[in-house]
């Protein structure tokens, strides 16, 4: 599947794509009533409330961190398709969250990851890439935008 194309392309959002393989997200969602199950972290209770109205009314199950320390805690505790994850947030960062998460021997260390952020230069896809971002978007990101690249990443039907 290519990355879904929903802007023009001059409005289109930076974006990075990776090739990880994103395929096999089906036993997650078997055990969560057949709803891909996505984790937003981001520090902003305004973004994590607009992420979730979109997704849910999109199908998917929508669990909330507010930095990446609480982020792997959920994810030493429950499986997750998608990481939707901010970059600058108190305790521990968005890039921080995912060295620390591609790190791990674990099965959530393989998950796709969905960096949004305001910071919109070449060294800060440069610095995604390099954390194990998937995709990276500068906000604002549209709600279908957000929607059609989860659904990518997280194997959902489109």
């Amino acid at each position: 599947m290519t990355a879904p194309e929903a802007f023009p392309s001059e409005a289109r959002p930076r974006e990075l794509e990776l090739g990880v393989d994103t395929g096999s997200r089906d036993e997650t969602a078997s055990k969560h009533g057949g709803r891909k199950r996505i984790l937003v972290v981001d520090d902003a209770a305004l973004m994590r409330a607009y992420y979730r109205q979109a997704l849910e009314r999109a199908g998917f199950e929508v669990e909330e961190a507010l930095n990446g320390l609480e982020a792997l805690e959920k994810l030493l505790m429950q499986a997750f398709d998608v990481a939707i994850v901010d970059v600058n947030m108190p305790q521990m960062d968005g890039m921080t969250f995912l060295r620390a998460l591609r790190a791990r021997e674990l099965p959530a260390g393989g998950i796709p990851a969905l960096v949004t952020s305001t910071e919109a230069g070449e060294q800060d896809v440069a610095a995604a890439r390099n954390a194990g971002a998937n995709y990276y978007l500068v906000k604002p990101v549209a709600q279908q935008t957000l929607v059609d690249y989860v659904a990518m990443l997280s194997g959902a039907a489109p």
